[in-house]
């Protein structure tokens, strides 16, 4: 269920970004690698003012990774290390 709930707002989030992002238009698609191991799970994803924040529980402590949206790379990283 708690995946099903991550999928949908990252669905959402994508949408919103999609339709309301640029100004330019073209329905450009990106992806994004968040660069995290695969243990990493998506615990959440919020619209920040700079791009959108994408909260990653790791075994090494939680982080929040910042995504561009009109590009889809990586701005930053924000740890909680344990």
């Amino acid at each position: 269920m708690g995946v099903l709930i991550v999928v949908g707002t990252l669905t959402l989030v994508v949408l919103l970004v999609q339709r309301g992002g640029g100004g330019t238009g073209g329905g450009t698609r990106w992806e994004a690698a968040l660069g995290q191991p695969e243990d990493a799970r998506i615990a959440g994803v919020a619209a920040a003012e700079s791009g959108i924040a994408v909260w990653v529980q790791r075994p090494d402590g939680d982080r929040v990774v910042v995504v561009e949206p009109k590009h889809g790379r990586v701005l930053g990283e924000i740890r909680a290390g344990r």
